[in-house]
């Protein structure tokens, strides 16, 4: 169980950090220009969302079999997606600002306004929201797995151990552990996303 959660727990975190260094980039680039760059950009990331990502999840599972890092790849391609509106809004509203304003208008170069001006102000929002892709990583790589469409069988992974459950039904304590190891781990990762909305928010 400890192996397994230790699995989950690391696909979650590098698809976090790789999705957020994509998203962020996106998002600023939209917000930061507007303009057509943002028209563009919107057009595409609608465009793109509307993939069918599970179908095409099982579509590739026909040709390639899944592991760790095709896995983390192909959802890397559309998870980034849910963090880009949060950052585009946050540079919307920070180049706007009176001393970014005053910034640009001494010569400061786009790339040091963007890092030492907006970026730092648009974290905030984005450092809050990082729990709730954590959880919603794990959640898909376990239905996934729980599908027969994640990891090669006998991975360790909480997908995996709620699979044998279902498969050893005379034995229910297998699936109620790796059930009740599930819930108490999202749950935990929403009570901190809570905490830190409620930490990083101006008006508390």
């Amino acid at each position: 169980m400890p192996y397994g959660t230790r699995v989950s727990v690391l696909f979650a975190l590098a698809l976090t950090l790789v999705s957020t260094l994509i998203g962020v980039a996106a998002g600023a680039l939209q917000g930061f220009y507007g303009g057509w760059v943002d028209l563009i950009g919107q057009r595409l990331l609608e465009v793109w969302s509307g993939l069918p990502v599970l179908y095409l999840l099982i579509i590739s599972s026909g040709f390639v079999e899944p592991n760790f890092w095709w896995l983390l790849g192909i959802m890397a391609l559309f998870n980034w997606l849910a963090l880009v509106d949060v950052v585009r809004a946050e540079f919307l509203r920070g180049r706007k600002l009176e001393y970014v304003k005053a910034a640009r208008a001494l010569g400061l170069l786009t790339r040091r306004a963007i890092l030492r001006h907006i970026l730092p102000n648009a974290m905030t929002a984005t450092l809050s929201y990082l729990p709730f892709i954590l959880t919603g990583a794990i959640s898909t790589l376990s239905a996934l797995e729980l599908l027969g469409f994640g990891m090669p069988a006998g991975s360790a992974s909480l997908g995996e151990l709620v699979a044998q459950g279902k498969e050893n039904l005379t034995a229910p304590w297998l699936g109620l552990t790796a059930f009740f190891t599930l819930a108490v781990l999202l749950s935990l990762l929403v009570f901190i996303g809570e905490a830190l909305r409620d930490a990083f928010d101006p008006r508390h």
